[in-house]
């Protein structure tokens, strides 16, 4: 049986996982990347105890296919726009299909019944989160973190992120440099 745990894959997070599992006499094959491979037959009574220690840690346990797909959906998304260097100069739709092997069209029709939101509204959320971190380390440009994360333009960008947080991205800027300005006051 394999188990799907969400979690930071973290040796403290491994660890942890190994531990409860042996704590309810049960082994495992080495803890990857989310994912534990147990193999004795596990009971509800020590499936619902794991799941509470797993709780108790901060981690959750993945209950069937279709949240385990919407968690690598989402992997691939954060990892595209928060720790690429450049998100790809492809379609998203074709680098996630492409990313994980399944057909875009179910991908989506997974991901919206499961978070009650499309992929593209997402990625979008995500994109902007990235704009607002980029904004506020002061290194690059609008016109270069628009080009950076893929923004047909500066304009594009803007009416997005204003969309999304209410805010334009100047003003948000401008509201750091006011929050710094306040601190050197004190």
């Amino acid at each position: 049986m394999i188990l799907h745990i969400k979690y930071m894959v973290s040796l403290r997070c491994k660890m942890l996982v190994k531990s409860e599992l042996e704590k309810l006499g049960l082994s495992c094959l080495p803890v990857e990347l989310g994912s534990a491979e147990i193999r004795e037959n596990i009971s509800k009574e020590q499936l619902e105890q794991f799941r509470k220690a797993l709780n108790k840690a901060g981690l959750e346990l993945l209950d069937g296919k279709k949240n385990v797909l919407v968690e690598r959906i989402k992997s691939v998304i954060i990892e595209m726009v928060h720790y690429a260097d450049e998100i790809p100069d492809v379609n998203y739709s074709n680098y996630i299909s492409q990313k994980l092997g399944y057909d875009y069209t179910y991908l989506s029709n997974v991901f919206s019944e499961v978070k009650g939101i499309t992929i593209q509204q997402y990625i979008i959320l995500h994109k902007i989160e990235r704009v607002k971190e980029l904004l506020l380390y002061n290194e690059l440009s609008l016109t270069e973190i628009a080009y950076m994360l893929n923004y047909s333009s500066v304009a594009h960008l803007s009416n997005q992120f204003k969309k999304v947080t209410g805010l334009t991205p100047t003003y948000f800027k401008s509201l750091k440099n006011k929050r710094l300005k306040n601190l050197e006051d004190l």
